[in-house]
């Protein structure tokens, strides 16, 4: 069960095909689900983002994606 500020199953496949695609050269993208959940944990809660939890990975990246 996810969390209340996270996307459910039918949301996450729906925004899924409009992200880029991963590349096959170059730095490994983030994980784009944990990512876009970070961030809207972030929306939602209204903290800090260097209090954002580890769970979503790099506050930077969310940062930075959003």
């Amino acid at each position: 069960m996810p969390r209340r500020h996270e996307l459910s199953e039918k949301q996450w496949k729906k925004i899924k095909k409009y992200l880029p695609v991963h590349s096959k050269t170059g730095r490994p993208r983030a994980d784009d689900r944990k990512t876009l959940n970070g961030i809207l944990y972030v929306l939602r809660t209204g903290c800090q983002w260097y209090y954002m939890p580890e769970y979503y990975g790099s506050y930077k990246t969310c940062h930075r994606r959003l």
